[in-house]
């Protein structure tokens, strides 16, 4: 029995000594080729075992032949392990290789492919990784462009927009200096047009400012929609009757919301404006209030005769009209993209679709607690 232990206590000291040296040889190449690690693990585990023996051999509890045949044997032993290791070493670094270069591709701005070649289970796990970051990176740049390309554009039609109005105001100013002016009174009732508009596009640009900086102030207060709806209607009615449009509000459910009434009245009214502007003369414009598993749903639905699918999903970006056209009535494009802001804001959503003979455009806000 007290051989057995001797024989333990030496054979794990000549192993421990290879094993604390093959550690060492580790922390030194650590930033080396895996490879080279690989190759250091098994040499560990066979010198490991030399050394045992050795120190066993030289207690003297080995004869001559004994150690001349383990020694042969762990010889072998070693040279079939290195081999193995330096296949399975260079085989886990050529796929390494191959997913760093497909990670590269998407990095430059392209999609990440993963490697046809099988690969380890955690080298498996990072291609998927990588896979689902190239499609966020790809939906974030896509995002990213659809931005820049609406800045510019608004950028481009807020100049036209206020070039035109302050073109048309410096015209009658100095046609009332000059004293040329046939129909003074005429020329004052369109100035003061004019200035109410511009007043209104900066007003909308500062929403919208606020809105994109998510500094919106909001102040929250228990409010039937029912009296939201009544109001917004009765602000519109004017602009109704201009166009010979019919508004309709049958169908408002006096379901209660916590909400911002100045912030919902402007949504509102913007959505109102809009189809209003957009229906045909002898055309009806309907808003509707009705709760869902989702919330509550307030609706606008107008005669505009569909919006075409390609522009659907343009319908509340910055700038979009639906039209290239530079009147007046086509607006600067944020009504949209405010009632967007203000309903997101609100922890909602802004929808639209099409239905027959005109369009549909739905808020989703979440129902007040009981």
């Amino acid at each position: 029995m007290r051989d057995t232990l001797l024989i333990a206590l030496y054979a794990f000291a000549g192993a421990a000594a290879t094993g604390l040296t093959g550690a060492g040889v580790l922390r030194l190449i650590r930033r080396r080729s895996l490879t080279a690690s690989l190759t250091v693990i098994a040499a560990v585990g066979v010198v490991a075992m030399l050394a045992g023996t050795l120190a066993v051999a030289w207690a003297m509890f080995l004869s001559p032949h004994d150690l001349t045949v383990v020694t042969t044997v762990v010889a072998m032993a070693a040279v079939v392990s290195l081999a193995t290791a330096l296949l399975l070493g260079r085989w886990v670094v050529a796929r390494s290789h191959e997913l760093a270069i497909a990670a590269r591709s998407f990095g430059d701005g392209g999609a990440f492919t993963a490697p046809a070649e099988p690969a380890t289970a955690e080298l498996d796990t990072l291609s998927r990784e990588l896979a689902a970051t190239s499609a966020r990176l790809a939906e974030s740049r896509e995002r990213e462009r659809a931005l820049e390309t609406s800045r510019r554009e608004l950028v481009a039609w807020i100049s036209h927009d206020l070039r035109t109005p302050l073109a048309g105001l410096r015209a009658m100013s100095e046609a009332l200096e000059d004293g040329v002016a046939a129909d003074p009174d005429r020329y004052l009732k369109q100035m003061r047009t004019e200035v109410e508009r511009l007043n209104d596009m900066v007003g909308d640009l500062f929403e919208l400012s606020r809105i994109h900086a998510g500094t919106l102030p909001l102040t929250l207060a228990r409010i039937s929609l029912y009296d939201l709806v009544g109001d917004a209607l009765a602000g519109a009615d004017p602009l109704a009757r201009e166009h010979g449009v019919r508004l309709v509000g049958g169908r408002v459910e006096p379901v209660p919301v916590e909400v911002d009434g100045k912030e919902m009245s402007r949504v509102l009214g913007n959505l109102l404006v809009n189809a209003i502007r957009r229906t045909p003369a002898d055309g009806t414009v309907a808003i509707a209030v009705e709760r869902s598993p989702e919330g509550v749903v307030l609706s606008v639905t107008d005669g505009c005769g569909g919006i075409p699918e390609d522009d659907l999903p343009r319908v509340f970006d910055t700038g979009w009209r639906g039209t290239h056209a530079r009147t007046p009535p086509a607006g600067a494009g944020l009504g949209l993209a405010i009632v967007r802001g203000i309903v997101e804001a609100h922890r909602g959503r802004a929808t639209v679709r099409n239905i027959p003979g005109g369009c549909r455009f739905e808020v989703v806000l979440p129902a007040a607690a009981s």
